[in-house]
């Protein structure tokens, strides 16, 4: 039996001791166990790691099970054969072309810190999954050392998961083209397939970012547009020589610009060059591709039928991605916008710009505005963050790529008159025919009033105009952030109302012939809106069934855009397989589509039953939210038990004391999301549920039982309940129980510890964090007994698998670390009260301890303790000393007994985090 099975099984058999002793924690007693042997020298960091290692694979494996189970079926050749399926389902050709003209949605890979993984760890996971070997251990060959983090890194990433979803793309639009050259022999040439399209918005999200330029962004562009003509090339070099070479030369023209706007361009001179190089005419510049898909389509005309077919092929990759890996998204927060059109409509300050009197002003302004020239001069010396995002789009439009759409997303936008200033911006600079502005709504605020929000902003004539004009009513919406102010479950229910809000907006204004593009933006674990049950409950949860029959039964047409986030995200693309799996699925679902004359689910008719319910699990939500105790388990480690998975900070920096008092407005939703796994319970999703359904069980019961939107949130709830411990919790808060820790040599046992652990008794005799932890874990005991007899009148639709393994493996997990933690205290709290560095303050570095700010108190004690500094014999001085002497120097052994150990437990914790976030599917 693996020491890991040792573990679980002691696990098991504590847990048996909390029949008879209902307050007693077996994960707290399974690490203090692991504590002692660790200090008794029992238990080695090799050994350590090897159970870490162990575990890890654990999660690594059950990481790649999930995706495995999400996306089947897997064999390419049985995936196109399910899209063969689809494509024969229509009588004529009219009503083929039609059904796969539109795209079925847009999928949108976006740059949230979730690279959870190593790019290694990420290809191990996606080829096991692929192979289905989960049983070979091959998830788990990869090196667990970190990567660095960039934002070019990232960037890498989001194009080598959109390249895969290109091919997997090409490979169905190849399999709808042989579906009509054998049905429709006479007309299969008309078809223009564009099933799904692509965007990202990698390197243009300035949205609580400060290290992405308009220089940047510019080259990222450049260098998909190069990326994406050498593609095209590939494919045509066999087929079409005299343009793949045309091709090839305007990508390596791409190429050689986004060279240019990779160097420093601070100089004026260094920019206006390469501003004049990438605006003057060359021949190998291009700009449209209308062009090369008229002439693709030409040659298609006159060449036999498997030739044609390969060459409209590119012609609809063509027309989907245009001259880049796909659309991009550039993001801006509503300050940012207000900021710049107080400049032109109150220089002053004096208006508030919520208020009429500043709408009726945008009314003016925009009534008013006339296209402006603008060039790189232009850009570089603007100095508005949101106006320079307008001129970096003009440059591109004029000189990138002139056919694709641009995204203007609008981060936490909650006045018409923000989306009227993004207009005028846009109208100012004569590109509002090609860039969709798109509120986010994601506070408790936007989603509470989006509804009246969106009834004044469609009213007005001059946006009305513009959506028009563009075709279509562009919106996004945020379950992360959302889930994390109000809970997730409320939040897709408020979501949903809006979305339905919006289609009546749209009809009641005249914009029914419109298309409503919706942007759900979530993450890719379930407490920022990634339901775990399936495929279908992914794409449900964020656009379900009643709010799309709200669109078709309006008659208007829905795109519906969703997200796949960071490096957790790409892995649906990780590899041919895979992205071609994802695509189908997609195709299958159809979420665009829905039944517009199906019944009602009760969900929506018992609105008595249903609106009650909904209002409370969101009242139990904010007040965990606005709860100092809720805030303080949470902060309680800083954001020290997570690894660094992105380049995008997650909180401000702070000092200690700002530690101590941290809001959780400070932190990031994905951050709090992971913070909640990694203390065992994700309350934003469980949290309330059970409490919504005191006093009325029976009927609220029979409510979800026989309501598919009632199922889908029991199905949600139990997923995160499987995984989740209260126990686990209230563990973490014994780590500053002072009694504890006086409590633990009391005995004689361990003499070895005993000076520290009354040290660690002295100086937590004033820490809050016991009795925080331990009032909490009373509250969501209480909340989840009242769960579990709700639970009990709902049949579990698909029980899980493994549930009591996986739930063991957490919690020895969880027990590992608490050990860690424990060693980590008891070393800190021993090393000696004297340094080098006077300016130290060992109150300090404990306190960073604590939070787990290792790397800082690391930093401060190796300040204190040098062991490399001018050595006497570094000198060539003739008279004698014998100073220093032994004592005088040498804090090899400091290092050794007490900085070492601290960083390899911290190495160790940090990779337990990553096997804690795998059992849960994602990161945050």
């Amino acid at each position: 039996m693996s020491k890991i099975a040792e573990l679980d099984a002691r696990l098991e058999e504590l847990h048996q001791q909390t029949r008879d002793t209902p307050l007693f924690n077996p994960v707290f007693q399974l690490g203090l166990e692991l504590s002692r042997r660790i200090e008794r020298g029992e238990l080695d960091f090799a050994q350590l790691e090897a159970m870490v290692a162990e575990l890890e694979c654990e999660g690594l494996t059950a990481r790649a099970d999930r995706l495995a189970r999400l996306v089947a079926p897997l064999d390419p050749a049985g995936n196109l054969d399910r899209i063969g399926a689809l494509a024969a389902q229509d009588a004529d050709f009219d009503s083929f072309a039609a059904r796969w003209r539109s795209a079925l949605v847009h999928v949108v890979f976006t740059a949230h810190p979730t690279f959870l993984l190593t790019s290694a760890q990420a290809a191990a996971v996606a080829r096991t999954a692929t192979d289905q070997s989960m049983q070979s251990g091959s998830a788990c060959l990869a090196p667990h050392a970190r990567d660095a983090l960039t934002l070019d890194g990232e960037h890498e990433q989001a194009m080598a998961a959109i390249a895969r979803a290109q091919a997997a793309r090409d490979a169905i639009n190849t399999r709808l083209f042989a579906e009509a050259r054998r049905r429709w022999p006479g007309r299969w040439r008309e078809l223009a397939p564009l099933p799904l399209r692509f965007a990202s918005w990698v390197g243009y999200d300035m949205d609580g970012r400060t290290d992405i330029s308009w220089a940047t962004s510019l080259r990222y562009r450049l260098s998909e547009k190069a990326e994406r003509l050498y593609t095209y090339a590939a494919a045509l070099r066999d087929r079409a020589s005299a343009l793949a070479e045309r091709l090839d030369r305007a990508a390596a023209r791409a190429g050689e610009m986004a060279a240019l706007f990779a160097a420093d361009l601070s100089d004026p001179a260094a920019l206006s060059a390469a501003a004049n190089t990438l605006t003057a005419d060359h021949p190998d510049k291009l700009t449209s591709l209308a062009p090369v898909i008229a002439e693709l389509e030409a040659l298609a005309a006159t060449a036999e039928d498997a030739q044609a077919q390969a060459l409209l092929v590119v012609a609809a990759a063509m027309r989907a991605d245009g001259l880049g890996m796909g659309w991009i998204h550039f993001r801006v927060n509503s300050s940012q916008l207000q900021n710049a059109i107080r400049r032109r409509i109150d220089p002053s300050g004096t208006l508030d710009l919520a208020s009429q009197a500043a709408l009726v002003r945008m009314r003016e302004l925009l009534a008013e505005a006339r296209p402006l020239r603008s060039n790189f001069a232009a850009l570089a010396i603007e100095n508005s963050t949101a106006v320079r995002q307008f001129l970096a789009m003009v440059q591109i439009l004029h000189h990138v790529d002139s056919d694709a759409p641009i995204r203007m997303l609008v981060a936490e936008c909650e006045q018409p008159t923000t989306m009227l200033a993004a207009l005028y911006f846009a109208r100012l600079f004569g590109i509002a025919d090609k860039v969709d502005v798109s509120p986010l709504f994601e506070t408790e605020s936007a989603l509470e009033h989006g509804g009246r929000f969106l009834d004044a902003l469609l009213a007005e004539d001059a946006y009305r105009q513009y959506a028009k004009a563009r075709g279509r009513v562009s919106i996004q919406t945020g379950f992360s952030d959302a889930g994390r102010f109000v809970g997730q479950i409320p939040a897709a229910l408020a979501i949903e109302r809006l979305q339905g809000r919006l289609s009546e907006a749209m009809r009641s204004n005249g914009l029914g012939d419109v298309a409503a593009l919706i942007f759900n933006t979530h993450g890719e674990s379930m407490g920022r809106g990634a339901h775990p049950g399936s495929f279908a409950d992914r794409l449900a949860w964020p656009l379900s069934p009643w709010a799309r029959r709200r669109f078709v039964r309006a008659g208007i047409a829905l795109e519906p855009e969703v997200s796949f986030q960071g490096g957790d995200g790409y892995l649906f693309f990780g590899t041919p397989e895979l992205a071609l799996a994802t695509l189908t699925r997609f195709a299958e679902l159809a979420p665009a589509r829905t039944d517009p004359d199906a019944p009602t689910d009760p969900f929506y008719r018992r609105t008595d039953l249903s609106l009650d319910f909904y209002r409370a699990i969101r009242r139990f939500q904010q007040a965990q939210l606005v709860s100092q105790t809720y805030a303080r388990a949470v902060t309680a480690f800083g954001l020290g038990m997570l690894n660094d998975t992105g380049s995008r900070k997650s909180r401000r920096q702070s000092d200690l004391a700002a530690d101590r008092q941290m809001s959780l407005r400070q932190i990031r939703a994905i951050p709090h999301n992971a913070v909640l796994q990694q203390l065992g319970y994700p309350v934003n999703v469980i949290a309330g549920f059970g409490t919504a359904a005191e006093g009325n069980y029976e009927e609220l019961a029979g409510l979800l039982r026989g309501s598919e939107r009632g199922r889908q949130l029991v199905r949600l709830v139990r997923a995160a309940n499987a995984l989740a411990s209260i126990k686990t919790v209230a563990a973490y808060g014994e780590l500053f129980n002072s009694a504890y820790w006086a409590s633990r040599p009391y005995r004689g046992e361990e003499q070895d510890i005993a000076d520290a652990c009354l040290a660690l008794a002295e100086y937590l005799t004033k820490d809050d964090r016991t009795g925080v932890f331990r009032r909490l874990a009373s509250r969501l005991r209480v909340d989840a007994l009242k769960l579990h007899r709700l639970l009990a009148l709902i049949p579990d639709e698909a029980p899980l698998s493994g549930r009591e393994h996986t739930r063991r493996q957490l919690g020895v997990l969880q027990a590992l670390r608490l050990a860690l933690l424990q060693h980590m205290f008891l070393r800190a709290v021993s090393v000696p009260a004297f340094s080098r560095a006077n300016d130290i303050a060992r109150e300090d570095v404990l306190e960073m301890v604590f939070t787990l700010r290792i790397d800082e108190a690391l930093a401060q004690l190796r300040r204190a303790f040098p062991v490399s500094f001018p050595q006497i014999g570094d000198f060539t001085v003739a008279e004698p000393s014998d100073y220093p002497d032994d004592a005088a120097t040498g804090y090899g052994a400091i290092h050794r007994d007490f900085i070492d150990p601290i960083e390899r437990a911290q190495a160790l914790a940090l990779r337990i985090t990553t096997a804690i976030a795998n059992q849960f599917g994602a990161h945050g």
